[in-house]
């Protein structure tokens, strides 16, 4: 603009979409000579802009807009790593008590299983209890691991159990609208990866082509094939190493996602769901999971005509080991002095009940002070100490300390759901012979007691 084009001209001839509570303020610096300074956004150039009216003499009037969508997106990215500094500080604090419901969950379904003739009908209830009594103890430790940046644990893992163990998940959470099909055409594909984080995947993908065809309804289709990835792939040889891979398919008949933003589906916060109904990290920890085992994923889709995701994951060779939760293992029992410690009377019955069935002798108490003199008052009464890490007073490493001090070769066994004041490492060096996460698996544990006896 020239300054015929302005001069003489009211604001609004020039902008016609200047609003009137702009001028409002306009008018005022103009007035009283008092400077304003606020912010806006401008949706047509996707910016965010600072201004400044003021007056730089009497009878002038000046405005300064500064581009501040730079530092916009720095202020959006620093108040997201607070929150999730947040959702890690509240997963770590959350866990120690979610731990101990959780063994107890697991603790008294064991005993039920054991008591129960093995024709009974309800055993079928106890073992989708344990399986999803196992499934949250994993979901706990991811969180803690996401909490604390730790690795997930790699194993070799058959997926077509765990697909159709989502499939039963699903199903009842789905309205009658919505089929599910399964296109399995490969047998017992072997992949190196953590269980968990897989079905985290899984149930990713397979909620959000539901919620897709929550309207109209429709089929979410589960794929399963082998591919081959060669060097001259123009689809997939620039994401993906030659060699074979296993390729997994979640399809809805929703509404697609369009164009225009596919290629933002997978940036952290990125959301289509109305406030409320998602986080937009869905797919942002989809995306990073596959890529940190080596693999690929991608999308096909139109809008109206409903998603496609593809996920390459590396196949491994061989032979899958045996999940711990399914070996036919027995608990093994012993007639040793146990000194059992913990603040939480449901765990400590529990667990006292499970060692005692065992033919161990079981002395519990609740207060880690009064275990402490207990032992001190007599330091050859027992055998093994199990006790709880987070308790009032006195936490369970700072009385396995004392203990140790009086007798040094007393076994302690660490038990805690979760705590930042205490690694194992720093516990080995106090002299502590083993540190278990909860919950505890009791058929685990007591083979562990073995161990250490």
């Amino acid at each position: 603009l020239q300054a015929d084009d302005v001069i003489g001209k009211c604001v609004r001839e020039i902008f016609p979409q200047t609003g009137v509570y702009r001028l409002e303020k306009y008018g005022k610096v103009a007035l009283t000579g008092e400077p304003a300074s606020f912010e806006g956004y401008a949706k047509e150039l996707n910016r965010h802009y600072q201004v400044n009216a003021f007056c730089p003499q009497k009878g002038q009037f000046a405005v300064l807009f500064t581009d501040i969508t730079e530092r916009k997106s720095m202020e959006a990215q620093l108040i997201q790593a607070q929150k999730m500094e947040a959702i890690g500080t509240l997963a770590g604090g959350i866990a120690h008590d979610f731990n101990n419901i959780l063994g107890a969950i697991i603790g008294y379904a064991d005993m039920a299983q054991e008591e129960l003739p093995q024709d009974s009908p309800t055993l079928e209830c106890i073992d989708e209890i344990l399986r999803a009594s196992e499934r949250a103890k994993k979901l706990v430790e991811q969180i803690l691991a996401f909490s604390r940046r730790h690795d997930a644990e790699r194993k070799p893992l058959l997926i077509v159990p765990l697909i159709k163990e989502i499939v039963k998940l699903l199903r009842p959470m789905l309205p009658s609208t919505i089929r599910i099909k399964q296109n399995i055409h490969i047998h017992d594909p072997l992949i190196l990866a953590d269980a968990t984080q897989v079905h985290q995947v899984l149930m990713n993908l397979c909620t959000n082509a539901a919620h897709a065809m929550q309207e109209k309804g429709g089929t979410l289709t589960i794929g399963l094939r082998q591919v081959t990835v060669h060097e001259d792939d123009h689809l997939l040889s620039g994401h993906l190493a030659a060699g074979s891979y296993l390729e997994l398919q979640v399809a809805d008949d929703g509404h697609g996602i369009h164009e225009k933003i596919q290629n933002l589906i997978f940036d952290p916060f990125f959301t289509t769901k109305r406030t409320g109904e998602g986080t937009g990290m869905g797919l942002s920890v989809v995306h990073g999971i596959v890529k940190s085992y080596g693999g690929h994923i991608r999308l096909a889709s139109k809008a109206g005509e409903g998603t496609t995701f593809f996920i390459y994951l590396p196949l491994l060779h061989g032979q899958a080991t045996q999940d711990s939760a399914q070996k036919a293992a027995s608990a093994a029992g012993g007639t040793e002095r146990i000194l059992l410690i913990d603040d939480q009377d449901f765990m400590l019955e529990m667990m006292s009940r499970s060692l005692s069935r065992l033919g161990y002798q079981v002395t519990a108490r609740e207060s880690s002070r009064d275990a402490l003199q207990l032992f001190k008052s007599d330091p050859l009464a027992f055998d093994l100490v199990i006790t709880d890490q987070t308790m009032p007073f006195l936490t369970g490493a700072d009385m396995a300390r004392e203990m140790l001090q009086t007798r040094p070769e007393i076994p302690v066994i660490l038990c805690t759901g979760y705590s930042s004041a205490i690694s194992p490492e720093q516990a080995a060096f106090i002299g502590i012979r083993e540190y278990v996460m909860k919950p505890v698996v009791m058929g685990e544990f007591t083979r562990l007691i073995r161990k250490v006896l």
